[in-house]
């Protein structure tokens, strides 16, 4: 190891960070208490570059090779607090992680009643560099308040507020749509203090009743359900970030063809179908047949009570010649099948 002003190797809370066994503040943390040492020896603070053979122990632990950065979406839904640990005993989003989940430290925060995209890192070094503010990542919320919000009133936070002293850089505000005595706003910021979207509206008369962040930077919460967690590709991360960890991409598979389906054929379409046809569907009626109209009215239910009284409905078939002044036909003449009786005669002569 090396304590020169410009000395090879990397800090070591950096490399602690990378290694995933604390982010870079609490890394410094450990130094300081005495639970870090490098060859051996305990150090007492992290003003110290340390080289790639340098053997580092946390708590008598050797410090795990560095793992390539990852980054995760989650959704993280109301309810839960954004800490490793909660002094009031309270339910946080590590309770509600996947057991298989690595190690992993949030990207900044959202507090107990807020919900919508938390970033989730393995690597504290990538956790350091998206939560600085001079990346310019624009972070939007759906805002959800109680009044009557008009231009006038969101004007100061389009130009910038100063709370108890502390500055807010302004915030892009669009009011989406008013319902009922609430009003949903859409809320931009480049920048992630504390509590600061709930501070600022209560400055301008309103009151947050739901914050939900959409999107941070160039990901987005989209369709991710509470609570869910999916993984951001490396070749996203390569393209947005410019890590380069030499690891290779995933490898997407091409969606295959069904066995025996023709090249060109729509899914779920036989060859030589018409448009709009259902699969296997006969053709209605027989070539010159007129087409059956869609006024007719349907049969009555055989729950109708017409049903129940013993009433038939009239028969479907053709009118007698004539139309529907034509007289009813009569009762058909008795066949081999009616019922015995006397055995009929000869036919008299004409």
């Amino acid at each position: 190891m090396s304590t020169e002003s410009h000395p090879a190797g990397e800090r070591i809370a950096k490399v602690i960070a990378r290694s995933g066994r604390a982010s870079r503040r609490e890394a410094e943390a450990l130094i300081a208490a005495g639970r870090v040492a490098v060859n051996g020896k305990v150090i007492e603070r992290a003003a110290l570059n340390v080289a790639p053979g340098d053997r580092i122990t946390v708590d008598g632990t050797p410090l795990a090779a560095p793992e390539p950065a990852r980054l995760w979406l989650y959704h993280k839904p109301t309810g839960l607090v954004t800490t490793t640990r909660d002094e009031q005993g309270r339910a946080t989003i590590y309770d509600a992680l996947p057991p298989e989940m690595p190690r992993v430290m949030s990207v900044g925060r959202l507090d107990l009643n807020s919900e919508g995209l938390l970033l989730l890192t393995n690597d504290g070094a990538l956790k350091r560099q998206l939560e600085l503010p001079s990346t310019g990542w624009l972070r939007k919320y759906r805002v959800r308040v109680n009044g009557r919000p008009d231009d006038a009133r969101l004007a100061p936070l389009r130009q910038g507020i100063e709370i108890e002293g502390e500055k807010f850089q302004p915030m892009s505000v669009t009011l989406d749509r008013q319902q009922g005595a609430n009003a949903w706003l859409t809320i931009g910021l480049r920048e992630g203090k504390n509590r600061e979207i709930r501070r600022a509206m209560e400055v301008v008369g309103l009151t947050v009743n739901r914050l939900i962040r959409v999107s941070y930077g160039p990901f987005q919460l989209g369709q991710l359900k509470a609570g869910q967690v999916e993984e951001v590709r490396r070749r996203v991360l390569r393209d947005q970030l410019g890590l380069n960890d030499g690891q290779p991409d995933e490898v997407e598979k091409p969606a295959g063809k069904k066995p025996g389906a023709r090249s060109g054929a729509k899914p779920g379409v036989k060859p030589g179908a018409k448009p709009g046809a259902k699969p296997g569907a006969k053709p209605a009626g027989k070539p010159g047949d007129k087409p059956r109209s869609i006024s007719r009215p349907a049969r009555a239910p055989r729950s109708d009570p017409g049903f129940a009284a013993g009433f038939t409905p009239k028969p479907r078939g053709r009118t007698a010649k004539g139309g529907a002044g034509a007289k009813p036909a009569g009762p058909a003449k008795a066949g081999p099948s009616a019922t015995p009786g006397k055995p009929r005669g000869p036919r008299p002569k004409r």
